[in-house]
């Protein structure tokens, strides 16, 4: 492997990307070529300690006052395209209720806050090249309310070269230059906060704290209250994770390291094999990331300038091909990193385990079925909650997904009334009739 970063600096500034972006990937890169140890062992961790509860936070405090409201950013991460789901435009654009999108939802949540504060309160969308033109046509609807320019709420992703896995330089491949690249990850945030101008214009505002989630994740909802206990706390950076279960077990988990006592997050591309079994443990490592962080921006700016820009995230290196479905194609290493790894660069740090109804994420059509569902009822704020039926437990919907993977299958399903159900499974083609009411486990085989 080459230490040599020249060309691929050279490719970075030939498509206009930032000093901020193309200093995070040489960091990147400086990891790989290292040759250090990417893996974190179970011996190095212990389990997460001195995680607080969200519902003894909040409620123990007030909500936030206009003052506080003021000095806050939403900021959402809108760089997917759902492509797992056949989908080939933003994933926001994503229809939840009849003519509601996820993005309206958004809007609807930052309207709601601006109301409640009387003064403008700010949303930022971390949207990708991929998304960026679909979303911004989107919002020209609510263009009265300054949605609409992308000088006031978009802040464009990064992407970085992909590399040969030999000699670690940017991979050429003329049949399709656009697969020479990938995203970077969202640990990009930090980069693209930093490169766009847009921390030193939020600070400059007086905007001071960040909330920052997953477009897709409708549970993730700004709280007032934990926004003030937020601000008193002090702490510099929160992240919000939830208990663990048997379907989490693959999933990254939080942990302390032994070394410092710092917290950290463990992801299983950083899992050594034979540390699999402990990985998995749920109730050894209890507690997953639900990629809802809260942020202090000017401790953000304080760190990055002690640290030469540059956020020092550990490194995920995935092998692909430059084409990824052709596997003939040349391999490549693709590096990413999470922004929820930032918990271990933060002195006084702290995570707080939040009830499963703020991570409701929609990867599959299950998980969308579910949503447009009477189950899942949604205010004028924009706000997402389980229909009093529901006992505050979600119905599990698990559908075939040889037959329902593709968003458009659902439209040959139908949406029957979910609210009195505890699980749906539904193992072949089947048509139900809208609003049909079902009731306890109910399986279609």
């Amino acid at each position: 492997m080459s230490d040599d970063f020249s060309a691929i600096e050279a490719k970075m500034k030939g498509v206009g990307l930032s000093r901020a972006a193309i200093d995070a990937f040489r960091h990147s890169v400086g990891v790989l070529v290292s040759n250090q140890s990417m893996l974190i062992g179970e011996e190095s961790i212990e389990p997460a300690a001195n995680v607080a509860e969200w519902d003894e936070l909040v409620a123990a405090t007030a909500p936030a006052d206009a003052a506080l409201l003021g000095q806050t950013v939403v900021v959402k991460l809108n760089g997917g395209l759902g492509t797992s789901m056949g989908l080939q435009k933003a994933k926001s654009l994503l229809e939840i209720k009849p003519g509601v999108t996820f993005l309206d939802l958004i809007v609807r949540q930052v309207q709601s806050l601006r109301r409640q504060a009387g003064c403008l309160v700010s949303l930022l969308l971390m949207d990708s090249f991929s998304t960026s033109a679909d979303t911004m046509a989107y919002l020209a609807r609510y263009a009265e309310d300054g949605f609409a320019d992308p000088g006031q709420v978009e802040m464009l992703q990064n992407r970085v070269p992909k590399l040969t896995v030999d000699a670690l330089q940017p991979v050429e491949f003329p049949a399709n230059p656009d697969l020479e690249w990938c995203p970077p990850g969202h640990g990009d945030i930090y980069p693209a906060l930093v490169g766009s101008g847009w921390l030193d214009k939020l600070l400059d505002s007086g905007v001071k704290y960040a909330f920052v989630s997953n477009s897709d994740n409708l549970g993730a909802q700004m709280d007032t209250r934990f926004l003030r206990w937020f601000a008193e706390s002090g702490s510099p950076f929160v992240m919000e994770v939830t208990r663990r279960t048997e379907a989490d077990k693959k999933g990254g988990h939080l942990a302390t390291r032994k070394a410092d006592g710092q917290p950290i997050l463990r992801e299983v591309a950083q899992c050594p094999a034979e540390d699999v079994p402990a990985f998995q443990d749920i109730d050894r490592h209890r507690y997953f990331n639900t990629n809802n962080l809260w942020i202090r921006l000017d401790c953000l700016k304080e760190f990055l300038e002690g640290h030469g820009g540059v956020m020092p995230l550990p490194v995920i290196r995935n092998v692909k091909t430059v084409d990824p479905r052709d596997a003939a194609t040349p391999k490549v290493y693709q590096l990413e990193t999470a922004m929820g790894a930032a918990i271990q660069c933060f002195a006084g740090a702290r995570a707080v385990c939040v009830p499963r109804s703020r991570f409701f994420p929609v990867k599959t059509c299950s998980d969308l079925l579910l949503l447009r569902s009477d189950a899942v009822v949604i205010d004028e704020d924009g706000c997402m909650g389980l229909a009093p039926e529901c006992g505050g437990v979600a119905p599990v919907v698990l559908l075939d997904t040889g037959i329902y993977k593709l968003v458009e299958s659902l439209d040959s399903l139908g949406v029957p009334s979910l609210k009195n159900v505890q699980k749906l499974v539904v193992k072949k083609q089947h048509r139900f009739a809208e609003g049909e009411p079902l009731q306890g486990t109910v399986e279609i085989a």
